[in-house]
Order: C-alpha cells, then structure tokens, then sequence
C-alpha cells in the first residue's frame, strides 16, 4: 500500500454532521485484494456521481483502469477521503498536490451523491482540504466544477467567454470564498460513416496547407525517438493552452517522466493513439493529439491533450492531427460510438476545428479559484 502519512497529513478533523464520517482512503496495490475494498467503493460512488451531474456513463472508468493514475507519488501527491453518511459512502474529498519545487497550487474536489447534500457534509469535507492545503504549504487553491445548463442567473467568465448556471456548485464556491476564472467546454463528436467522411475531406485540405510537414502516429508507450519532442509538447500545455487566472506550475518532462505518464495508461490496460505533426526540415515534433479508450471499446473515447506549439501555428496543423487521429481511429475502436473533449471557451482555434469537425457542445465546467491569506 502507498500513502504514507507525513506530518503535514494529520491536521484535526473538522466539525461533521451527526452520522457523517471522513475516512482516508489507503490506495492499495491491487484491485483484487482483501485492502482494495475502499477503492473500488471510491470508483462506484465517483461513477455515480458523474451520471447523475452529466445523465450518462461516458466519464465510467473501472476501479483496474483508475488505479494506476492513484499509485505513483513522484510528481503529484494525492490525499482522498471517502465521505461515509450513515454508514454509505456518499462521495468522495480529494486534494491534489503538485510536487514541482516551490509549488504553492493544490487542486481541491468533493464530489457527493445529491441524497447528501444539504446537510454541511461538503463544508466539513472543504475544511478538512483547506487544512491539509495550509499544512502542505499551500495558498491557491483551484478546482474545476460541472455546471450543466438551467434556467435562470448565470455567471459570466472574467475572460469574457461562457457562462454557467448559479447552481448548486456555483452557489457553494461562491459561499467559500472562490472565484470563476474560467468557463471549459465538454464537447462530443458522434463517430459514424457520415462523420469519417467529412473528416477525410478536412484532411485533404489541411495537408494541402501543411507543406512542409508530415504524420507521425503510435501507440502507448512511447517511442525512444519520439520521447524527447514528445515530452517537450507535453510540457507546454502548462505554458502555451489558455489558462485565464488558474495558475499551474511550470513542469519538466524528462524520460524518466514520460515513462510514468505512459505507464499509468499501459499498467491500466487502457489505449492511447498519439498523432504528432513533424516538421520535416529540423524534424522536429511540433503538434500532437491524444485518444483514449478503455479496456472495453465500445465505451466512448476520449480526446485528451491537443496542441501547436506556438512557433509553428498558422499551418493548420491543429486540424491535421486531429482529423489523422480521429479516421485512424476506425481501425483502432471500431465500436466506440464517440469521442469527449474539452477546451477553455476562450480557446477560439481550437473550437473552430472542433466545430467544424462537428462536435457540439453538451456540458460546461467553472474553473474556481481562492487565495489563502498568508
């Protein structure tokens, strides 16, 4: 088992309603042993939770493909506690911490089932991370929020892009002090023969547009030869994809941390097509595109991240690796029936080809913000 507790772990525990308890959660080695019981309930209620926020299972992801991205400690340290309710676990409490020298970020989550709210559980569950933040040394502290669409008042972005509901969610980090700094689309591409032939057309434009440059595809894990361009786009989705006032700190992928990244995926059994974009003079690796699917896939996939680095924009080459992935696909998830992604709303290139690839829109994400007193 991992989770060592440190003393910065063991701050008092908050005040709880009567009937509720906060219980850490001990990441096991294994799903299939006598300590995995409360990961695998962790797994149950977080899938629950997503289908009632989104009312549908496409964000499923088994307790054996969850695990590996729990088990390494070497660049962010992840504390959890189960949220138990009369005896049910209900949801789940999570800070997450990066471990770059210097960090001063934590990513808070609490998830929970709608049967509990109403009762304080979520800002007993907020004091606890807040204290194990401040413990950790940590004075921003951010997280991102589903806001399915309703009636009635909205919040604007300070960007100037999007909107959500003043929800429940809203209205809760609103009361503990957070900010909207940012409005994230959810988008969803239908993968049928109509769509793949659309795609094969942007294709040919966008090769014609892209001289100088040409496809390079694999699959998890990642080539040597690839390793370090492909580390080096990697690195640049903190510095180069819009972030509004969320602040990330600046990483370093080296091999070593290309390896872990890819084997949090190979270890889940899960299968990750990289398309990249080279340019042939220099040869260097220049855009890329990720897809994701699970061990079963004819679940939906996942389009992870997607970037142009910045020196080699203007060459449509967002649309080229993206159209490349997505007709690769067909032979790789034949029987997935569609594709999610996400992208900041003031991330106009990128939606001008997601649209025009055809996604539409089916949720949108606040990204929150609060800075602790010093």
């Amino acid at each position: 088992m991992k989770n060592i507790t440190t003393p910065a772990d063991e701050v008092g525990m908050p005040n709880l309603p009567t009937g509720v308890g906060l219980r850490r959660l001990v990441v096991p080695t294994s799903v299939v042993g006598p300590d995995a019981a409360d990961f695998v309930a962790m797994t149950d209620v977080r899938n629950a939770i997503y289908r009632e926020i989104n009312g549908h299972d496409d964000e499923r992801i088994s307790p054996a493909e969850l695990l590996p991205h729990y088990v390494s400690e070497k660049y962010e340290r992840t504390l959890m506690w189960l949220v138990v309710a009369d005896d049910e676990i209900v949801g789940r409490a999570q800070v997450n911490l990066p471990l770059e020298q210097g960090s001063h970020v934590a990513f808070l989550n609490i998830e929970l089932l709608r049967r509990a709210w109403g009762r304080g559980i979520g800002s007993a569950a907020h004091d606890l991370l807040v204290a194990t933040a401040r413990a950790h040394g940590r004075t921003v502290l951010q997280g991102w929020a589903s806001h399915p669409d309703a009636p009635g008042d909205r919040l604007s972005a300070p960007t100037g892009f999007g909107s959500v509901p003043n929800d429940h969610a809203a209205r809760f980090l609103q009361s503990h002090e957070y900010a909207l700094e940012q409005i994230e689309r959810n988008s969803a591409l239908d993968l049928n023969d109509d769509t793949f032939a659309h795609l094969e057309r942007l294709l040919a434009d966008a090769q014609a547009a892209s001289a100088g440059y040409r496809i390079l595809q694999w699959m998890m894990p990642t080539p040597t030869e690839f390793v370090a361009g492909y580390g080096w786009m990697k690195s640049r989705m903190i510095t180069d994809a819009p972030a509004a006032g969320i602040e990330f700190d600046e990483e370093v992928w080296d091999a070593a941390r290309v390896a872990e990244h890819d084997a949090k995926y190979m270890d889940a059994g899960m299968t990750v097509q990289v398309t990249a974009a080279q340019h042939v003079e220099t040869g260097e690796l220049v855009a890329f595109n990720e897809l994701v699917v699970g061990n079963d896939r004819t679940e939906a996939t996942h389009q992870e991240d997607t970037l142009v680095l910045a020196s080699h924009r203007g060459h449509r080459l967002g649309m080229l690796v993206k159209c490349a992935a997505l007709l690769s696909w067909r032979s790789v998830a034949p029987d997935s029936p569609r594709v999610l992604t996400y992208n900041a709303e003031e991330n106009r290139p990128m939606l001008d080809i997601n649209e025009t690839i055809g996604f539409v829109p089916i949720m949108y994400n606040g990204a929150w913000k609060r800075t602790l007193a010093q």
